[in-house]
């Protein structure tokens, strides 16, 4: 049973409409989820493969800089 009340007027949903919202309600939460859960993801490899790749190169250059630098 779903009560709601708004403006001082109450609504009672019950039966089979209470499970088909409540259903919908899960079903739109799950989705919700999922897609943050997708987006946390995609974030975390994203910035895992930039360090991967990002670090190795950035010290490929410097090692490369540092032969190029005259000696004193």
């Amino acid at each position: 049973m779903i009560v709601i009340s708004r403006n001082g007027k109450t609504t009672v949903i019950s039966g089979w409409r209470a499970w088909l919202v409540g259903a919908v309600v899960f079903s739109l939460a799950a989705i919700l989820v999922a897609l943050f859960a997708v987006l946390a993801l995609g974030i975390a490899l994203t910035v895992t493969l930039l360090v991967f790749i990002a670090v190795p190169v950035a010290i490929g250059i410097a090692l490369i800089a540092s032969l190029f630098r005259p000696r004193s």
